[in-house]
């Protein structure tokens, strides 16, 4: 998977929010707010991507892991989630 590039994690009083920063991204009705966990898991999927070209659900379950104290079962039912929700907000892509 990759991160759409455009989509930038701005911080807002205790809140994140993913945002398009060209006209061509901008659509307030995908907006998206993230929690401090799932603003960690964009930032590992963009870090990814920029060095890999991709992430893995793998490696976001394994820094979930590393920076959280969270099972793996745990943690791959969080990413798979966290996945799905970007997926349909078309921030990711396969």
């Amino acid at each position: 998977m990759q991160t759409i590039e455009g989509f930038k994690l701005r911080k807002l009083g205790n809140e994140y929010i993913l945002i398009g920063e060209s006209m061509a991204l901008i659509n307030f009705n995908k907006m998206i707010t993230l929690n401090e966990t799932a603003a960690f898991l964009w930032q590992q999927a963009e870090t990814l991507t920029a060095q890999n070209g991709a992430f893995t659900t793998a490696e976001l379950c394994h820094a979930l892991c590393a920076e959280y104290d969270v099972s793996p079962e745990q943690a791959m039912t969080d990413v798979s989630e966290t996945l799905a929700s970007w997926s349909a907000a078309e921030v990711i892509r396969p």
